[in-house]
Order: structure tokens, then sequence, then C-alpha cells
């Protein structure tokens, strides 16, 4: 399967040319105050922080009240990070309601074609027939990119599943995300922040498939023929894998993994009816440290911070009658850097290493530095398959 989904220099020059126009195509407006002015403050975001648990390592985080959107705490809510596979879940709110659960489909090796080298993948294979069901729970469970690629050959191609996500995204008033593919994978320009990536768990859980999906914990998937094979959900939180305990009352939703974007975490949790959401973005250590804060800010969310005075609020869909959302005065972003944007507007704190390239300089350094950055994501990934198996 690695030779199918090999990094071809055609396909390697394809990438490189399309890394271009980014520095156009790239988020315009500067860290907003959607959901709040607070949520647009540097630091933490809390009515009592001596409260809160110990050693939250993530560059960035937040906790929010499903049913009211009240956001309990918060740090760096907007910071523009690259999301990994949690940015499936706005695939999922984009996609997943337009085709049948009963409908049949034949891969083909073109709808396979344009899967990244080191995606993680179900096991996808050209020829045999999958239903609509099993494509998503290839995507929720085993994070398959094979099966993101497949269901949006289905929708009309990459472009027009990419197209549609940035207006569901418009819609969801998630601003901070500036989406260049639908599976998550690395690319220079793809950005989401743990404001957003709540909002898209949040718009999701409303939906009973996308609840289902991101709740199921194992589940047969096809292996040709009449044979089948086991996959398992790789939110450690819900199956309690590799040494964590199941977490109480965890619902889902989704976890990422690259090596840009480190390890990315959406869950959320029920206890005595009510339901929280938490998104960590790469803390400090890989495994199940991700895992690990997101329990502790759940921990802290049903206990001594059920009481917590709001301090931002998530927003509605502007389909659904959401007041429209402004910029932060003046225009800064999330360091107060006037007219900061995108992975560059964070770069100072770790947020992305890929400045946004533009005119014949940027073109340049496109070019000339891909076959090396070819070589470092080939190393990238061998390390990141060593130490990981649920990446995006």
């Amino acid at each position: 399967m690695r030779d199918s989904f090999r990094l071809t220099r055609r396909a390697a020059l394809g990438l490189t040319a399309a890394a271009l126009p980014l520095a156009a195509a790239a988020p315009a407006s500067a860290a907003t105050a959607i959901g709040g002015e607070r949520l647009a403050r540097d630091g933490i975001q809390v009515g009592d922080a001596s409260t809160l648990p110990k050693k939250l390592t993530a560059r960035s985080w937040l906790i929010a009240d499903h049913k009211t959107g009240e956001v309990l705490a918060s740090y760096r809510a907007h910071q523009r990070l690259a999301p990994a596979s949690t940015l499936k879940m706005l695939f999922a709110d984009t996609v997943l309601g337009k085709f049948e659960r009963t409908r049949t489909y034949r891969v083909t090796d073109a709808d396979l074609a344009d899967v990244p080298s080191g995606s993680s993948l179900v096991g996808v294979k050209p020829g045999i027939l999958y239903s609509v069901h099993q494509l998503w729970q290839g995507v929720f469970l085993r994070s398959g990119n094979d099966a993101v690629h497949v269901l949006a050959h289905m929708n009309g191609g990459i472009a027009a599943t990419v197209a549609e996500m940035q207006a569901k995204a418009k819609d969801l008033q998630a601003l901070d995300t500036h989406v260049v593919s639908p599976d998550g994978f690395d690319h220079p320009g793809q950005v989401s922040s743990a404001y957003d990536l709540t909002l898209f768990a949040r718009h999701g859980l409303h939906d009973d498939d996308f609840s289902s999906y991101c709740s199921t914990r194992v589940a047969n998937f096809p292996a040709g023929g009449k044979k089948t094979f086991q996959i398992q959900n790789t939110d450690r939180l819900l199956t309690g894998a590799y040494g964590l305990g199941t977490y109480p009352g965890i619902i889902g939703v989704k976890n990422g993994y690259t090596s840009h974007a480190g390890n990315t975490f959406t869950g959320a949790a029920t206890r005595a009816g009510r339901t929280l959401l938490v998104t960590v973005m790469h803390p400090a250590n890989g495994g199940n440290e991700v895992y690990k804060e997101t329990a502790a800010l759940l921990d802290w969310g049903f206990g001594k911070g059920s009481s917590a005075r709001a301090v931002g609020t998530l927003v509605e869909p502007l389909s659904e009658g959401g007041a429209t959302a402004s910029p932060t005065p003046g225009g800064k972003g999330a360091k107060g850097a006037p007219g900061a944007t995108g992975a560059a507007a964070s770069s100072s704190d770790g947020a992305s290493p890929w400045p946004l390239l533009g005119g014949a300089a940027g073109a340049v350094a496109v070019l000339t530095g891909g076959a090396f950055a070819l070589r470092r994501r080939r190393a990238a990934v061998a390390a990141a398959k060593s130490q990981e198996i649920d990446g995006s």
C-alpha cells in the first residue's frame, strides 16, 4: 500500500506549485473578537485562575458548555495553528448530510491518487464497493485520509469540497480557519484555532450521524470479498487505549496528529445532564499528553469550574440567526501585532514555521526548497510513525 501512495516527483512539483498562491488565499483578517473581547486577548482567560489544572502546556485551549455556548476558560482561543485531523470535523459538518448511509460506491485509483504521502489510512482499496456508512466509519474511527478523499471525490472533487468547507466555516463564524485540504494534513496556510474547532464539534454534535460516528469505538471494515477487519477509534479517551482509562461520560469527538501540528484534540463529555467541550492544541509533549490535559480541563469544568463566570461564548451559525461578529478593535492579533494574520502572525510563539510566501522571492524559496522539504517530511513521517499511529 505504501507504494500506492508514494509522493512522486510530479506530485511533489504539483504540491509545490499549488503552494505558490497561498499568500493571496490566506485569511485576510486579523485575530477576531468573535465570542467576546476576552477571547481575543493573550494569556489565560478565566474567573479564578488559581482553580485551573496545573501544568497545562498546550499552545492553545478552550473549554465551553455545549448547550449554552458559554466559554468557561481559554488560553489563546483564536490563535491560528495547524489543526491536523481535527479539521475532519469541519469536513463532516460540510459533507456528512449529502449522501445516504446506504449508498454504495466503487473506489477507483483516481479517487486515491491525491492522498498525501505519510497520511493516516483506514485501508480503502480501489475496486472495492463501500457504503457511505463504511467510509464515514473510516473517517471518524481511523482518521483515514483515504476515506476522506473518496468522499470528497464523490462530492465533486477536492477543490470543490475545500471551497464548501471554507464557506461552511464562514457560516459557522469560524474566521480563524483557512482550509487547504479536506483531511487536515499539513499544508502551508492551513490553520484553525481552538475556538473554531470547538465550534465545529458543537455544530456536529447536533447531528445524530455525527454523534454516532464520533462515539463509535470499534467497527468492521471491508477487506474485499466477504472479508473484513476490525478498526478501532483513535480517540484514546473513548477507547482507553495506550494506558489511558476511558474518560467517564466521554462522547467523542476527534483527535489529530502531524509532525507540524503536534497533537490536537477536541473532546466532549456528559455528566449529570451537562455536556462540556474541550479543545487542546499542541501540548509540549506527545503521546497521551493531549488527552491528559483534556481530561484535566473536563474534570475542572465538571468540578471547580462548574460555577465559573463565562469569559466568552460560542457564537451561533449565521444561517441559524447568529449575530455577525466583528474584528478585534484596532485589528490586532493574538500577540497584539497590528495586522498579524494566519500562521505568520503566531510564529513567535510556536504557531507555524511556515510564514506565507508572496511575490517572486516567495516562489523561488518554495521551488528551491521543495526537495529539501520533501526529505524533511519523509524523515518527520518516519519519526512520527515510531511515536504515533493516529496521525492526520
